[in-house]
């Protein structure tokens, strides 16, 4: 067979593994010709591709961003975008595609499918918020580089008996601000699923003050709402995609904290950070793990499906399915943080 590839959306460590996974076991096993299509739905738009070869993929796993490179072009909201792409599949002689990416890059796969073009999709999201999946790859890497930056956060705070609150990613879903936050022994945790109450979190930095510790580290998601309301965000831009581009919410709760309590509060965006440099291993082999299942979709002509991780298990859903919702933080994993914050 002949394959097609992409990376959508925002890059994410172990989008290599997948390329490399695939293409290996596509080309040794199946003795399948590989294309790549560069910077995502950008790239099928406008018919820009390389070859994927077993000599283009060696030692990629290593490597974090895309050898393919990305890019967040919806093609939907293009006066005949799908078709364009469609007819562009079909002009590289392709018997399947496979689309690398999360909810809004899934979205564009799943149209196409409808139009007709045999693909299938695998998941990634650093937020870990593709609904359908345990997890996604790149999650386990952005938490390890947030979860080291509150570490060495928490010794330059108490030196200064300082307040800081450390930005993470994390638009809709507080994965990573939960996870981070717990494992770096953060005093205050805060996601997009609840609300900031000002005052208890106030309340909280000043127990730790009047019992011993004289500093605070707040890590905060960037999609948390304000006291306000809001999200922080960075002008009036969207992407194509529709989405404003956050960034702020640690400057301004900061100002707000230092202001209510007194303490004096700095903030510190991780931002890209932690999404760039090499994976961990669990991202390589788990990114591993759903290029041999993309590959193997595609020859049982499992079209318009996801791999997914259930437990221990790769299976599949349908893209619809994984696109229908947000997977957030329930309660039962709120409810580890309302177990670890004293009573005030």
């Amino acid at each position: 067979m002949r394959v097609g590839l992409l990376t959508g959306g925002g890059d994410c460590p172990g989008l290599n593994a997948v390329i490399g996974a695939a293409v290996r076991k596509g080309i040794n096993h199946y003795g399948d010709e590989f294309v790549g299509f560069i910077e995502g739905w950008r790239g099928v738009l406008e018919n820009t591709t390389v070859p994927l070869t077993l000599e283009s993929v060696d030692g990629i796993i290593t490597k974090g961003g895309t050898i393919l490179r990305t890019s967040r072009t919806n093609v939907r909201k293009i006066e005949g975008g799908l078709e364009k792409c469609a007819a562009n599949i079909k002009a590289n002689k392709l018997d399947a595609l496979i689309a690398i990416g999360g909810d809004d890059t899934q979205s564009v796969t799943n149209a196409l499918i409808q139009a007709g073009v045999p693909g299938v999709g695998v998941p990634k999201t650093i937020d870990n918020d593709l609904n359908g999946t345990d997890v996604c790859f790149g999650f386990d890497t952005a938490v390890s580089i947030a979860t080291e930056a509150i570490d060495r956060l928490h010794t330059t705070a108490e030196a200064h008996n300082r307040v800081i609150v450390c930005e993470v990613m994390g638009r809709d879903a507080g994965w990573i601000a939960l996870t981070a936050g717990v494992a770096g022994n953060a005093h205050v945790v805060l996601v997009p699923e609840k609300p900031i109450d000002l005052d208890h979190v106030c309340k909280l930095l000043k127990y730790n003050h009047d019992h011993g510790k004289k500093y605070g580290i707040v890590v905060v998601a960037e999609g948390a709402k304000l006291p306000s309301g809001g999200q922080a965000t960075v002008g009036g831009k969207v992407d194509s995609f529709g989405h404003a581009q956050l960034s702020g919410v640690a400057a301004a709760l900061a100002e707000a904290i230092e202001k209510k309590t007194g303490y004096e509060t700095r903030s510190v965006n991780l931002g890209h950070t932690q999404r760039g440099g090499t994976p961990t291993a669990y991202d390589r082999m788990l990114a591993t793990r759903y290029g041999l299942a993309a590959i193997d979709l595609v020859h049982k002509g499992d079209f318009g499906r996801l791999v997914v991780l259930h437990g221990t298990k790769i299976e599949s859903i349908p893209i619809a399915e994984a696109i229908s919702k947000n997977r957030t933080v329930d309660e039962s994993f709120l409810a580890i943080l309302d177990g670890l914050e004293p009573k005030v």
